[in-house]
């Protein structure tokens, strides 16, 4: 014998529906700033990007004459200011090869705005390799460019 009970029981409670709550908020507090640091470096990968035409022009410089060109001019390139991007306002070259890239676009994130990158050449036998400087964050650096 089955007995019959008059009230019904469907849906969630009070406690599961605050559990649920409090296990959303944990995981947005996680992932929104993760996700913030992962749009920065996504607009400071533009530069790289944005340099790989200066980093062709110095190699070509160098296999033509033998030594790094000192400007923008020398290798070939149109004004630094020329070379940009959504988030790079400028790609210029400087003495012995070195490319600097800044950012100082109005759409890049303040993190990244009045911050440089600086790629310095490295002469191997047949090729370049590239040595990353930056005053941009260590955690914001494109990963080819990071220390660790």
């Amino acid at each position: 014998m089955y007995l019959k009970s008059n009230r019904m029981t469907s849906g969630f409670t009070l406690i599961e529906l605050m559990i649920v709550l409090a296990i959303i908020a944990i995981l947005a507090a996680i992932a929104v700033p993760q996700y913030k640091d992962y749009l920065i470096r996504a607009q400071a990968s533009e530069g790289l990007a944005t340099a790989a035409g200066a980093k062709a022009a110095v190699w070509e410089y160098l296999h033509n004459t033998g030594h790094f060109p000192p400007s923008n001019r020398s290798a070939g390139l149109p004004d630094g200011a020329s070379i940009s991007g959504k988030y790079v306002s400028s790609v210029a070259l400087q003495d012995s090869g070195v490319i600097l890239i800044a950012y100082a676009r109005p759409d890049s994130n303040e993190e990244l705005k009045h911050q440089t990158i600086s790629l310095s050449p490295v002469d191997t036998v047949g090729a370049i390799g590239w040595t990353c400087r930056s005053t941009l964050n260590d955690k914001y650096l494109p990963t080819s460019c990071r220390s660790n």
